[in-house]
């Protein structure tokens, strides 16, 4: 093992850090885990915080830990593949430098491979490949069936909300330490430099498919819906090694995930291990992934499938069992453990993921968010509905002193239940979120899951100090506006139509793409915005010329569609006033919402 450079600390070209893995000293091999942090999430900390570059197998190294994900590098006969380039180019290109630091032979990336849609998988790309590199065919990039829709979108259509969110789940706002941030359980946290994307010349499909990649034979397996939308294994027979991707790491995964996404497919999951097991086990001799460390020898790698296959194949059936009963999403939670032939597995262990919420997401995907009681298809507000509560129930201090009654009894889950009530009826009730934050912060202490723990200690220190205001990093990021197709581009401009602001107006445009002959008719009307690509309505306000890139520009918030006009960067045949009307319409969002108190109206 090499280890990280500068003690981890990894700085963007002005000299800022991005990333900084010595703040986490304090877990220290042999550190004994204080009171304050689960025993059993500390332990599996200690083991995440151990950065360096390693040797998987013959051939095959990691950089761990320079980032919430691991980055590969596969030597072959004339030259190397790198998988799952992280999250920022900043700590990809630090992993590389620390890689080829640590070989005598320095071969060039000649492929690279993304394993599946999130941004911790392919947001460092221009750190190890330029754009040049790649659209002269130096070099490959490779990707699963429907990534770039899903990599570009999942980010962009829903990103503010899922980002100020993954605030949360990845305690960001947190110090760290012992009362504070220990990591998120399947890394050890994020970094914050520059996310890339450079999008794939070569998408895999079917089951089976191989590639020759720097003279080693690469065979893929599909896996969509399973940890990520787009997603896929791939075996190396000349190295007997196998990488399943995010589906069988050392912690149990999230079916949903807390920051927000769509609901993975639990059963899809435990099928694709399955198949693994059969297709592969028994002869790969080594198991690595983007995340944590591998798994080597065939009995042990076949054992480590099957406990992630029953989990997953757990969750979803179980679920579905008692959901048939009748039973509903809370109650089936609480009802169910996993068995202690898989509770009792490290690896299976809710360090990231949790059975609690896999379970809950189970029951969503089946039926809903509606449990199938009247009484809670059309409930009050948060708001209007604690102001009754408390009012039930006597008033904000009656409730505030039954509640630190409880609080003493140390039934914490409870008080943050019901204490709020009193924040969202008074949320200038400083003793009524004192008490809350107290609440959470003892649930924070006690969570074996480390986005559990990074919740409740956010919402504490919120509730205690208010929301911060600090700089924010759009998710709409250039790379992934420029990936996205016109079709997408144009749905999340939807998105974004005020629909009360918009009601009662039509508008009507023809849009035609200079550099890539792309053409399209956008109409709003009821509200709403509507497309159809490679057409042109016979009658509109307006017929607009332009690139892809002053499109991107006007997205991106870098040129008013206006100037883009007046410049002449945007030619318009028709009214102009519609145009400007459009982009009046269009809505912006505050990164720095309220989660734990009330949103303003």
């Amino acid at each position: 093992m090499a280890p990280l450079a500068d003690g981890g600390v990894i700085k963007n070209d002005r000299g800022q850090p991005i990333y900084d893995l010595s703040q986490f000293s304090f877990l220290r091999e042999g550190a004994p885990a204080p009171d304050t942090v689960n025993p059993s999430l500390w332990r599996q900390a200690q083991l995440i915080m151990k950065g360096g570059l390693f040797e998987v197998t013959r051939g095959i190294y990691q950089v761990r830990a320079a980032d919430l994900s691991n980055i590969s590098f596969i030597e072959g006969e004339d030259g190397l593949v790198v998988v799952d380039p992280l999250i920022s180019a900043e700590t990809a290109k630090a992993s590389l430098d620390l890689y080829y630091a640590n070989r005598p032979e320095k071969l060039p990336v000649v492929a690279v491979i993304y394993s599946h849609s999130h941004v911790d998988h392919f947001g460092g790309v221009r750190g190890i490949v330029s754009e040049e590199e790649v659209k002269s065919g130096r070099v490959k990039v490779l990707a699963p069936d429907q990534f770039l829709e899903h990599a570009s979108s999942e980010f962009v259509y829903a990103g503010n909300a899922m980002s100020r969110r993954a605030s949360y789940m990845y305690g960001t706002l947190l110090p760290a330490g012992p009362k504070g941030q220990v990591g998120a359980g399947l890394g050890p946290t994020t970094s914050v430099g520059t996310i890339t994307l450079i999008p794939p010349t070569d998408i895999i499909k079917e089951n089976g498919e191989k590639r020759r990649l720097a003279g080693l034979t690469f065979e893929f397996w599909m896996a969509p819906n399973s940890e990520a939308p787009s997603e896929m294994f791939f075996y190396i027979p000349e190295k007997k090694a196998l990488c399943t991707a995010e589906d069988a790491t050392h912690t149990l995964h999230n079916t949903y995930t807390l920051r927000g996404a769509k609901i993975r497919d639990p059963l899809a999951w435990s099928k694709y291990l399955n198949a693994a097991i059969h297709r592969w086990g028994g002869e790969a001799e080594v198991l690595y992934a983007p995340h944590h460390w591998p798994v080597w020898g065939s009995d042990r790698i076949v054992e480590h499938l099957k406990n992630h296959r029953d989990t997953y194949r757990y969750i979803h059936d179980q679920a579905v069992r008692l959901l048939n009963h009748g039973y509903t999403m809370i109650e089936i939670a609480e009802m169910l453990e996993l068995p202690e032939s898989l509770a009792n597995v490290w690896s299976t262990r809710g360090y990231y993921g949790s059975f609690n919420h896999d379970v809950k997401s189970t029951y969503v995907s089946y039926l809903g968010w509606f449990d199938g009681n009247p009484a809670t298809l059309h409930p009050l507000s948060p708001v209007e509905a604690s102001k009754r509560y408390v009012e039930f129930m006597g008033g904000a201090e009656a409730v505030l002193n039954k509640a630190m009654a409880y609080f003493d009894k140390g039934e914490y889950r409870w008080v943050a239940q019901v204490v709020n009530h009193v924040v969202f009826a008074e949320p200038q009730n400083q003793v009524a979120r004192n008490l809350q934050a107290d609440a959470l912060e003892q649930l924070g202490f006690q969570a074996e899951s480390g986005p559990w723990r990074n919740f409740y200690l956010t919402g504490a220190r919120e509730l205690r100090e208010g929301v911060p205001k600090l700089p924010s990093v759009s998710t709409a990021s250039p790379d992934a506006i420029r990936a996205m197709s016109l079709e997408l581009l144009i749905d999340w401009i939807g998105t974004r139509i005020i629909g009360p602001k918009a009601a009662g107006k039509t508008i009507t445009l023809n849009v035609k793409f200079t550099d890539t002959g792309e053409e399209c008719v956008i109409r709003l009307e009821n509200g709403a915005l509507n497309s159809v690509m490679g057409k042109q309505a016979e009658r509109s306000d307006a017929t607009i010329t332009l690139t892809h890139e002053i499109l991107e520009e006007a997205l991106l918030g870098r040129i008013s569609p206006l100037m883009a006009i007046t410049t002449g960067k945007i030619r318009v045949e028709g009214s102009v006033s519609k145009i400007t009307e459009l982009a009046s319409l269009l809505d912006t969002f505050d990164f720095w919402f309220n989660i734990v108190t009330p949103n303003a109206a």
